[in-house]
């Protein structure tokens, strides 16, 4: 399930270029990405069903290494961890001058 999360920020002060017959707005997206509980079956070769109860994915390695991509918990690849992915709008709104 992906959560989405809505910000909007209005700018009082005058310390921003805009012209005064007209309103402008932008906007930036950010994803935090988190790897949740493996999901790995490891009883999938003898026809059954088993999880190893590994709650959550913790790198093995450093961002770049090979080791990055393996959980240091059950040794299981990043792809077998339920990905979660939290995405943040913020939105900026300048209306024009009254």
């Amino acid at each position: 399930m992906m959560k989405k999360r809505q910000v909007i920020v209005k700018r009082t002060d005058g310390s921003s270029n805009r012209n005064s017959s007209s309103s402008t707005s932008s906007s930036a997206v950010r994803s935090l990405v988190r790897y949740g509980e493996c999901q790995k079956n490891h009883a999938a070769n003898i026809g059954g069903y088993a999880v190893d109860g590994c709650t959550e994915f913790l790198a093995n390695g450093e961002e770049g290494s090979n080791g990055a991509l393996t959980c240091a918990a059950c040794g299981c690849h990043r792809n077998f961890h339920r990905r979660e992915v939290e995405t943040e709008v913020v939105c900026e709104y300048f209306p024009p001058n009254a």
